[in-house]
């Protein structure tokens, strides 16, 4: 006999729309007899409260990047993709067009949808020669001043020193990231499937303190010369940083995979997204 099916939902906790279309979709797949679990003890009767331990094939996001981030930081580890509905402002992860209710209903039970890898960074925090602290980003990592002087950060690059920096911090982000914090700051905008990491000074005293685009399997080891710092992933998970602290950052072994019921293009959520001027375009015509 072959286990019940069973998909996670996430709601922003803060949006009612998101709950209403949430609660409706549990029903529809309840119906079909898919155990429906959630981290909202309030969404639908029915739905169980997710624990981290059940076996879940799919996990549906309703709310914006944030909220799609953290159901990353639920799934991280367990292999589960993460299907993210527009509710009307446009991001990178989400579905591009919100679908209508019996689409996502019948593309979830006829498992009708395809998965990106994305590539994610580990980390360690090393003091007095002892890992004190680690984590991971889907987005990025970035090191930050802790007051409101700046902070002073000696970065390596694969056993290499690269620079000295007086600076706010430094971001250390994914493609997935490079259209987040990272893109704010300056950096390059990468597409999904580029297999590269983006190094992002922040308001950096130097003559060199641009953003640099480097190997996803560099060792990046960031050294905090000066009082205080904070290390942050994904702007939730944070520890706070001390003089002669080190955090080394590498690619990921395990990755996020984000689903999705359409064919989107990257290019088209740029445009979406920032409302580029496209028009006219005549499809490629010479």
């Amino acid at each position: 006999m072959s286990e019940q099916r069973a998909v996670l939902i996430v709601v922003h906790p803060a949006r009612p729309d998101a709950a209403q279309v949430a609660n409706e979709l549990a029903r529809k797949l309840i119906s079909q007899n898919i155990i429906v679990l959630t981290n909202q003890p309030t969404l639908a009767t029915a739905a169980q409260e997710f624990t981290g331990s059940q076996s879940v094939e799919l996990a549906v996001v309703f709310g914006g990047d944030g909220t799609i981030l953290r159901a990353a930081e639920l799934v991280h580890g367990r292999d589960i993709p993460i299907l993210g509905v527009n509710l009307g402002n446009v991001g990178f992860l989400a579905q591009l067009q919100k679908p209508s209710l019996d689409l996502l209903a019948n593309s979830i039970l006829s498992k009708n949808f395809h998965t990106e890898p994305r590539l994610t960074i580990s980390f360690t925090v090393t003091r007095g020669g002892q890992v004190v602290y680690e984590g991971w980003g889907l987005n990025e990592v970035t090191v930050e001043r802790g007051t409101n002087q700046m902070v002073e950060l000696f970065v390596q690059i694969d056993g290499r020193p690269l620079s000295r920096w007086g600076c706010d911090g430094v971001i250390c982000a994914t493609p997935t990231g490079s259209t987040a914090y990272a893109f704010s700051a300056g950096g390059p905008v990468l597409w999904p499937e580029v297999n590269a990491l983006v190094l992002v000074p922040l308001a950096a005293h130097a003559l060199f303190s641009k953003p640099m685009v480097i190997s996803p399997d560099s060792h990046i080891v960031i050294e905090i010369e000066s009082a205080t710092a904070e290390i942050s992933a994904d702007g939730m998970r944070k520890f706070e940083l001390c003089a002669g602290d080190q955090v080394t950052l590498t690619r990921s072994s395990q990755q996020i995979h984000l689903a999705y019921i359409e064919d989107g293009v990257f290019t088209d959520r740029l445009v979406a997204k920032f409302k580029l001027p496209v028009e006219g375009w005549r499809g490629g015509e010479k």
